[in-house]
């Protein structure tokens, strides 16, 4: 690998009910550049020129420069992107897993935003703000009408400064204000606990910079609680992804050592890697192996992998290398297939360039682009089925999306009816009174793949879906 990158990441919401993902690596600058199209960069000038003279009203210089490249980067892939100033501050914010906020995991209900979780010691936490608590207005906004994203926009802020929040608790029937505080906020990407005696859950819900101590950490909880372990399930479903040494280092907690993880692959040498499971490739200070306190036990527990339509980028890794190095059985749906890497280079101070600059590899040498891990047992989200699958997003549905590199895109005749009829039932789940429409959270006796996976850990029979089929990668339409 070399010492000369250092690994980031960086992960953004997608429309509807995918997301883009982004496996990242940060490194100095290409020492040398190819010659440059000089005709064509007159061009580029004299329509700048003409857009500055002669544009019905005055342009900002600075922004038809910066609109300009984010233009001539958006049209690579979904991936690559220009960070302006305000971008690349949260693109920051991603990696690290530290925001200013109020601290509260949230998710939407009715056109409102539910409270899924406060994070432990966060001023909203602080604030007596309970999970299914729903927020009505933020300041005087009525929340209503506004997506996810736009709220969360709202609540965030700078250090020190309040929001007012309107609270209604359905369970006592009553609305109120709570006004908080922001502060920097340390998310938690990482739950788990002992689901019965001898079998353990382990949630990741993203790969930050903290996600390998806070495993660590929850495993020696879980083997204290349960020192006789018979069988664990790690849960990456809707996992979006985030820094490639927190996978490299999840992988190698259950792989031997030594043994490889991922591989990487593009024009530049820098771009043609090997990871390993060995600290040296996901250590973050020299000399420091932030696993070695893990019990010896992980190497060899019985292991189910979760994965999803929503496991994506460095999930996607993880859940490779331990499917084929056979450390687990992984179960669930088809992933999301983002198997790009992206290299982050400082433009100057606060802004900088995200491109896409190779494809990852599981240890077999399988390109997961476009496709995305296929389980070994294929498992619905619930005892219906998976209803709804063929209406979230996947990296085979991202226009200019990249081809796997390993063979021609197939077409899927049957994708567009799946999703006509996912449509038609989700209209009908619509009219439903909402505690009919209730997904029950993970982790739960009701998480109807959790239930599976741990039947598949006791050797009992497993509820196998018989609806759903490894989708090939799909070619888009010019």
């Amino acid at each position: 690998m070399g010492q000369k990158l250092k690994i980031t990441g960086w992960i953004a919401a997608g429309a509807v009910a995918g997301v883009l993902t982004t496996v990242s690596l940060q490194t100095v600058a290409r020492g040398s550049l190819a010659p440059l199209p000089l005709e064509e960069l007159q061009q580029l000038a004299a329509v700048f020129g003409m857009v500055k003279s002669d544009y019905v009203e005055p342009i900002d210089e600075k922004k038809l420069i910066s609109d300009a490249i984010s233009g001539m980067v958006a049209g690579l892939d979904p991936h690559s992107q220009y960070f302006d100033k305000k971008s690349f501050k949260e693109f920051r914010e991603g990696t690290t897993g530290r925001f200013v906020g109020v601290g509260i995991e949230i998710s939407q209900e009715d056109g409102l935003i539910k409270v899924v979780s406060p994070i432990e010691g966060s001023p909203a936490f602080r604030a007596g703000l309970k999970p299914n608590d729903l927020i009505t207005k933020i300041d005087d906004t009525a929340v209503r009408g506004l997506s996810l994203n736009d709220s969360v926009k709202r609540m965030r802020g700078e250090s020190g400064t309040k929001v007012l929040l309107t609270i209604f608790r359905k369970d006592e029937n009553r609305t109120f204000p709570v006004t908080i505080t922001r502060e920097e906020i340390r998310t938690q990407s990482v739950r788990g606990k002992v689901m019965e005696p001898g079998y353990a859950w382990i949630r990741l819900s993203q790969f930050q910079e903290r996600t390998v101590d806070d495993f660590v950490k929850r495993v020696e909880e879980i083997y204290k609680q349960e020192p006789n372990l018979k069988g664990m399930v790690l849960d990456l479903r809707n996992d979006p992804g985030g820094l490639l040494d927190a996978a490299v280092a999840i992988s190698a907690a259950f792989l031997p050592e030594n043994v490889t993880v991922v591989t990487t692959d593009g024009q530049l040498a820098e771009s043609k890697s090997v990871y390993k499971a060995s600290p040296e490739f996901y250590q973050r200070r020299a000399g420091s192996d932030p696993l070695k306190s893990l019990p010896a036990g992980l190497k060899t527990v019985p292991l189910v992998v979760l994965v999803n339509e929503g496991s994506a980028s460095a999930s996607e890794i993880v859940a490779g290398a331990l499917q084929d190095h056979k450390r687990g059985t992984v179960m669930g749906s088809q992933t999301f297939g983002k198997g790009s890497v992206q290299t982050v280079r400082p433009l100057g101070p606060d802004t900088g360039l995200k491109i896409t600059t190779a494809r990852y590899y599981t240890p077999s040498g399988t390109s997961i682009q476009a496709k995305g891990i296929v389980p070994n047992v294929l498992v619905d989200e619930s005892a219906e089925g998976s209803p709804f699958a063929a209406l979230r997003m996947r990296e085979a549905d991202l226009e200019k999306h990249l081809s796997s590199g390993q063979g021609a895109e197939v077409k899927d005749p049957e994708r567009e009816k799946a999703r006509d009829d996912a449509r038609k039932r989700l209209e009908e789940e619509a009219k439903k009174p909402p505690q009919d429409r209730k997904v029950p959270e993970f982790g739960t006796d009701k998480d109807f793949a959790l239930v599976q996976a741990l039947a598949k850990l006791k050797g009992n029979p497993v509820v196998v879906s018989n609806t759903q089929v490894e989708r090939k990668e799909e070619k888009k339409e010019n």
